[in-house]
């Protein structure tokens, strides 16, 4: 009989699992009350559980973790860059964030990654696998112990921008959002859980299906399919115009402002034409542009722009919302995959 770990199992499904048990529903409730609230680490721990449910459960579940091995923290600005190991060895990292509103994680979705964006430090470590349901779960639950240590808080928000491409894992992410989201478990609201993809068309679509109230960024970063091409290869078998046909599905089925990332590339995608290229491209769309400083990843073809103030400018006139992502972590490399790709 193959065990499933206890963070990989949503509450529904748990519950299916007692009803083919001929055991009470409320019995899944104080298992997660159990798991998510008290942080118990084994069955036993369960006082209220019978002895009979507990040997049920050491027969079908086990309780696992992620080792932390490497923490950075930005004393500036108070960012904190973990590196975890799983079991199987392989390495993933998240992000801990602190903003006015609270603080913030960013969680990875694979070991490595398959899209090959150019300007991307994930993107040089191709991908291993995808990870787990639980293994995100507990990057969170490791994420809130260690603020709850050196802060007394825990997250409010979380984005899945970390190592992987999101919808390259597309069940295991729907299964830990549910988790996410579940009041009975980490509890934090669809509102606040964003959900970015390369541009994978087809799961873009299958995504607008579920209206699952969660936020989605889409990662652009050029306003034609010659620059994007030359920087992200998926643009060859999602052509920008596929992308918007799958965004104009999107906000059709959902009504749900969408964030556009745009990393700003010193002469590659940030001159004031393409700026006017990008307003023409989403003008009427429910949207807005979050631009994005480039972070140094050793690659002599690409360095930071000086021209992001004045590509703000022209989209803000052309009426399309724009902001400049606060950056975090500049002392620490905080770009997603750079702990991990030194670390190897």
């Amino acid at each position: 009989m193959n065990k499933k770990s206890i963070y990989s199992i949503t509450y529904d499904k748990l519950v299916n699992f007692f009803k083919e048990n001929s055991i009470n529903e409320f019995v899944a409730k104080q298992i997660f009350d159990w798991v998510y609230k008290k942080n118990v680490r084994s069955f036993e721990e369960m006082t209220n559980i019978s002895k009979k449910n507990i040997e049920l459960l050491n027969n079908n579940f086990y309780f696992n973790n992620v080792k932390e091995i490497n923490r950075q923290i930005d004393h500036e600005d108070e960012t904190i860059k973990i590196l975890y190991e799983l079991e199987d060895g392989n390495k993933v990292e998240s992000v801990i964030m602190k903003f006015n509103y609270g603080y913030s994680a960013c969680i990875s979705s694979q070991v490595g990654c398959n899209m090959g964006c150019k300007f991307c430090a994930s993107g040089k470590l191709k991908k291993i696998r995808s990870l787990t349901i639980d293994e995100m779960v507990l990057q969170i639950l490791n994420i809130n112990k260690t603020l709850m240590e050196i802060k007394s808080k825990k997250i409010t928000s979380f984005v899945i921008m970390g190592i992987g491409e999101p919808f390259d894992n597309f069940d295991n992410i729907l299964d830990f959002i549910e988790i996410a989201k579940d009041r009975k478990a980490i509890e934090i609201g669809s509102r606040h859980i964003t959900v970015s993809t390369s541009g994978i068309v087809p799961k873009i679509k299958k995504w607008a299906d579920l209206n699952l109230q969660v936020n989605l960024a889409i990662s652009l970063h050029a306003p034609n399919d010659e620059i994007r091409s030359s920087i992200m290869p998926i643009n060859n078998a999602y052509p920008i115009n596929e992308l918007m046909d799958a965004i104009d599905y999107y906000l059709e089925k959902n009504n749900r402002r969408i964030t556009i990332e745009y990393i700003m590339l010193d002469g590659i995608n940030d001159s004031n034409e393409n700026a006017n290229e990008l307003a023409k491209l989403l003008k009427n769309r429910l949207c807005y542009v979050n631009l994005i400083p480039f972070n140094d990843i050793n690659n002599p073809h690409f360095s930071r722009s000086k021209n992001i103030k004045n590509f703000a400018k022209v989209l803000n006139n052309a009426n399309i919302t724009c902001t400049i992502r606060q950056e975090r972590g500049k002392n620490i490399s905080a770009a997603c995959g750079q702990l991990r790709a030194k670390n190897i």
